[in-house]
């Protein structure tokens, strides 16, 4: 499967649409790990616009807002935005409040461990 993402550049004035590809199952059927490939896939998309021939870089899911929203013509969208600009990718047919769930769990098993340091 092939999803489009909208990318949006910080001082940019137009969007460009890129794609994640290799998503093996339709958005009903997702798993954490498609929507880990989804979110990671729209990070790549904006590093790969703003930094175009350059070799890609390991992804992190820390540090993005991200958003589902309902799609005029039906499903929903995830957008996300970081300081490099913001992606919107779908429209997805899935169930807003589950795919909200598999972005949660991911973000969260992403997370940096908790430190005992005081700073």
């Amino acid at each position: 499967m092939t999803v489009s993402v909208d990318v949006w550049l910080r001082g940019q004035d137009f969007a460009t649409t890129a794609t994640i590809d290799g998503l093996a199952r339709p958005p009903a059927e997702w798993v954490d790990e498609d929507v880990r490939l989804v979110l990671q896939g729209m990070l790549r998309a904006m590093d790969r616009l703003k930094r175009p021939g350059e070799a890609d870089r390991a992804i992190s899911l820390r540090g993005l807002s991200w958003i589902v929203n309902p799609y005029d013509e039906g499903g929903v969208v995830i957008a996300i935005e970081i300081t490099m600009g913001a992606a919107i990718a779908g429209p997805f047919t899935i169930d807003q409040r589950a795919l909200e769930a598999m972005i949660a769990r991911v973000i969260a098993s992403h997370a940096a461990p908790p430190s005992t340091t005081v700073h």
